[in-house]
């Protein structure tokens, strides 16, 4: 395994059903990250360990998935100049509304890119991520290329029954 382009972090492995878009969406793509469990709360000095070892060892974003209280994204911002990219996580009695209220109020100073409440927040994330990488990878740039190239001719070729 190459060294990991993208550090993906949840605050609970429950998020995982939720993370796993970003992952695939990076895998599809060819994208190497590293995935872990790390809450802000309940082990700040580790997350603080791992976002200085990732900065170091030359990830290039961060995205951070978190549910309820959701200062994951936050945290990792307030450590790091490397952007970050926010994934709401649904939550039980709010339904992912305070996750994403908690991720895309940010100070200002500490910039976190938001994303939609769920996999579509998570999927388009790591395709967010992708996008960042391709400005300084041509092969990358192409793979997205033809990726939305392959979108739009899906949507042109869908018919529909007459009635």
């Amino acid at each position: 395994m190459n060294k990991p382009l993208v550090s993906i972090i949840m605050g609970s492995a429950n998020d995982w059903d939720v993370m796993q878009q970003s992952a695939q969406a990076l895998k599809d793509f060819g994208v190497e990250y590293d995935a872990r469990v790390i809450s802000a709360h309940r082990a700040p000095d580790l997350l603080f360990s791992y976002i200085k070892e990732m900065s170091d060892s030359g990830v290039q974003c961060f995205i951070a998935g978190a549910g309820a209280a959701a200062h994951l994204a936050g945290v990792i911002a307030s450590k790091t100049t490397l952007p970050v990219l926010g994934v709401p996580i649904p939550s039980k009695y709010l339904k992912g509304m305070d996750s994403l209220l908690s991720i895309v109020q940010m100070p200002k100073g500490i910039p976190v890119a938001t994303f939609a409440i769920g996999e579509a927040g998570a999927a388009n994330a790591g395709l967010f991520a992708v996008s960042m990488l391709a400005l300084n990878d041509v092969v990358l740039a192409d793979k997205l290329k033809a990726y939305r190239q392959k979108q739009a001719d899906q949507i042109a070729s869908t018919t529909l029954p007459t009635l």
